[in-house]
């Protein structure tokens, strides 16, 4: 149904500065048209709706056309700024601005930030959808391939192309059909009230169907995992082909490590609870062995390492990345040290990731999520609420949050996975 001019957010004003906008989609379901509306209002505006269009059906989609009026050109031009990151578009904007960088490693001022949604920028009056897309980046242009994407500002080269401003962007807000019924269930509140088998469920089948359909599964995690006995949970789905990729630091690789060739982490005997005399001492001697071998994959094939989470990577063709810390003992020879060539590193590493698992771990959690776009489904595990509520707060919102142990979880999705694995005849 269409309503021309509905009613405004006050009463008609004297306001002089003016724009239409525009927001197209699943805008009531997706509560897009109220957070437009919101982010007016909010910010000193005002608002007339002159159109909207309300499908039907729930796969219908809809449609505003939106007055948008401030007190000066300025004030206007921050409105739409802070609301088309919901998708809403000024409907007489014209093509992006693009401005030359003039020096390596910076944008120039005033340089378009991107978020982790899907984005176009309109050049010679055509959209054109912005490649590699990744939330606090800049977009750069290719006159030559007619393309654009987003790119960190340390990979910045003086010369290149760059959008200035909101003047010819728009953004696809991920709407709440799109993330699935299951997920979209998941995604509330943190809370360690929520019904974990119907969560575990929904990430057994997540890991399932990836396998099944030869799409990626990342697994980023701490080193809880090995500190909790739940290393040999992490090994059957390394083994069994569902979990494709492993980020984590220099601590989960070493007590890994230091469990498989001395059977303790931190010292303490996994089995029986208890520190070992001189056990203080096995993180550094496992550290010293891998780095005498050379790497990992050298001690694997020396057969020096036989077992273990990083042992399974290697034996079963797994990419995994360990980041460094300023912390970190030796570290492995396999850490990465500096922190730009890790972004760097796990930037090109979640490009085919549709499906991201990380178990324990604040830091790493919120590094990759930084890097991940908002399509990609990410279920965060952790006993601290606040592992979630920092990953939802830098803007992954996509994040749903499951409190719980690691061990008892972890042992709950190989039991889910391997239920699936019985019904499908596996």
């Amino acid at each position: 149904m269409s309503n021309p001019g509905l009613v405004s957010s006050s009463q008609k004003s004297t306001f002089a500065a003016v724009e239409d906008v525009e927001v197209r989609g699943h805008i009531i379901d997706s509560l897009i048209l109220p957070k437009v509306l919101d982010g007016i209002t909010a910010a000193g505006g005002e608002f007339t709706i002159k159109d909207v269009a309300i499908g039907h059906d729930r796969s219908d989609p809809s449609f505003a056309r939106i007055e948008v009026r401030a007190a000066s050109e300025e004030a206007l031009q921050a409105i739409i700024a802070q609301i088309a990151d919901h998708g809403a578009v000024a409907v007489h904007g014209g093509d992006a601005r693009l401005v030359e960088a003039d020096m390596d490693g910076a944008f120039p001022e005033g340089f378009y930030s991107t978020t982790n949604q899907r984005t176009e920028i309109r050049l010679g009056g055509h959209w054109i959808e912005v490649g590699d897309q990744e939330m606090d980046c800049g977009v750069i242009v290719d006159d030559r391939s007619i393309t654009c994407r987003c790119l960190p500002m340390t990979e910045v080269k003086r010369g290149m192309k760059v959008v200035v401003g909101h003047v010819g962007t728009r953004v696809f807000p991920l709407e709440r059909q799109e993330q699935g019924h299951a997920f979209g269930f998941m995604n509330s509140a943190v809370s360690t009230e929520k019904p974990k088998g119907v969560v575990i469920r929904e990430i057994a089948r997540q890991l399932f169907e990836n396998r099944r359909d030869a799409k990626k599964s990342l697994l980023v995690g701490g080193p809880a995992i090995v500190h909790t006995g739940s290393g040999p949970l992490v090994c059957e789905l390394l083994r069994d082909g569902y979990l494709h990729k492993l980020f984590a630091g220099n601590a989960l690789a070493t007590h890994d490590i230091e469990q498989s060739l001395f059977g303790t982490s931190l010292g303490v005997n996994l089995n029986e609870g208890t520190s070992v005399d001189a056990g203080h001492e096995h993180h550094l001697r496992s550290i010293n062995r891998i780095r005498r071998a050379g790497s990992i994959a050298a001690a694997v094939e020396a057969g020096t390492l036989r077992s273990g989470i990083m042992y399974e990577c290697i034996k079963n063709g797994v990419q995994f990345h360990l980041s460094g810390s300023i912390r970190d003992d030796g570290p492995l020879p396999d850490v990465v040290t500096d922190a730009l060539e890790c972004q760097r590193i796990m930037r090109s590493m979640v490009k085919d990731v549709s499906f991201c698992l990380m178990v324990a771990t604040t830091l790493h959690s919120v590094a990759v999520g930084n890097l991940l776009p908002a399509v990609v489904k990410v279920v965060c595990v952790d006993i601290n609420p606040s592992t979630v509520i920092k990953l939802n707060d830098r803007g992954s919102f996509q994040t749903v949050g499951l409190v719980t142990d690691v061990e008892p979880f972890l042992r709950a999705l190989v039991a889910e996975v391997r239920k699936l694995e019985q019904q499908a005849g596996a």
